[in-house]
């Protein structure tokens, strides 16, 4: 993910305590008005190189992928402290790009500060300097603590993003649905054995599964995402449908996972449903695979598919696998030739 790299961003007070312990170490290294002048100069750069570092880390969420960008929003909105977001007020990344924006608009005040206050240094006398450097340092304490709320909203956003799962956007998804205790997940380590990652989202307490195939030089990722592709949708929460249309924009095709059986203590009719409602709602091909085929037998129901498999003995996955990567048609960028 883009985000793995963003670095820490730091809390007002320490941002305040390393610009002044910074600057009182550069003032030990000289005398009078030029002390001032180094602690002074130390102190502005130490804030506002520190403010450019955290926003310029951050991608510009217009260009990014949209799997990315929504990802991003619903995670982001999922963090965000509810005491701090009345009705109205932006969240997501409206809020996150309104703070960088503030963060950013202290990284210039204190140049500025800086620039204003150095001028009155340079005409001044050791005592003198010393009462504008004071007045200086007081004025960028007031300038970072206005932008407390901000720094915090963005260093949650970093937390929460840089632990997202590695899922590449450009490469050929499969995306696993069905209602819980289908058999998802059991495919999912069937079929991608020790290439198999999980993850949580912070927008659901349960495991991301992300595993990847190889074939003919392609990989694949099988992704399982429980919380988002588990229930009908009008049982899901906002951030988790948002999570919903993130995957939309991610799968090449739905692998629907059915237990006929019933042993998985949903309804044969409700599974249907709500693989009938993904159908309407996902432009990728939805494909039906009918699990637990050794149990069968014993529930005496049954269902048309694509794919009948059983994940407990491994009869039929290797089918269904075969049967999703086949619909997830993919065709490898090719560099243009290069013209003499």
């Amino acid at each position: 993910m883009i985000y793995e790299d963003l670095p820490t961003t730091p809390r007002a007070e320490e941002l305040v305590d390393k610009a002044f312990s910074r600057a009182a170490r550069a003032g030990r290294a000289k005398q009078g008005r030029e002390a001032q002048e180094s602690m002074l100069r130390t102190a502005c750069n130490v804030v506002a190189d520190n403010c450019d570092n955290v926003v310029q880390s951050w991608p510009d969420f217009r260009t990014v992928d949209p799997f990315a960008s929504e990802i991003a929003d619903a995670v982001v909105r999922r963090t965000t402290d509810p005491r701090q977001t009345d009705d109205g007020e932006q969240a997501g990344l409206d809020a996150l790009r309104a703070s960088l924006s503030e963060v950013s608009w202290a990284a210039r005040q204190t140049r500025s500060i800086r620039d204003e206050t150095m001028s009155k240094v340079y005409q001044s006398d050791a005592d003198t300097a010393r009462k504008h450097r004071k007045q200086a340092f007081a004025r960028v304490a007031d300038v970072v603590d206005e932008v407390r709320d901000d720094l915090r909203r963005v260093g949650a956003a970093r937390d929460a993003l840089r632990d997202l799962p590695e899922i590449r956007p450009d490469e050929p998804t499969v995306a696993v649905a069905g209602y819980p205790n289908v058999g998802k997940s059991g495919f999912v380590n069937r079929v991608t054995r020790a290439s198999n990652e999980t993850a949580a989202y912070p927008f659901t307490t349960r495991a991301v599964q992300v595993g990847h195939v190889e074939r003919d030089r392609v990989r694949y990722q099988i992704v399982d995402t429980p919380g988002v592709l588990d229930r009908p949708a009008a049982e899901r929460n906002d951030i988790e449908r948002q999570a919903e249309s993130a995957v939309q924009h991610l799968a090449d095709v739905v692998l629907f996972v059915v237990d006929a059986s019933e042993a998985c203590g949903y309804p044969l009719s409700a599974q249907l449903r709500l693989r009938d409602e993904l159908r309407e709602r996902f432009d990728a091909p939805v494909l039906t695979v009918r699990n637990k085929t050794d149990r069968e037998d014993e529930a005496g129901t049954t269902v048309d598919a694509d794919a009948a498999m059983s994940v407990e003995t491994g009869a039929g996955v290797e089918a269904a696998l075969d049967l999703a990567l086949d619909a997830a048609p993919y065709e490898p960028e090719i560099p243009p030739s290069r013209q003499e």
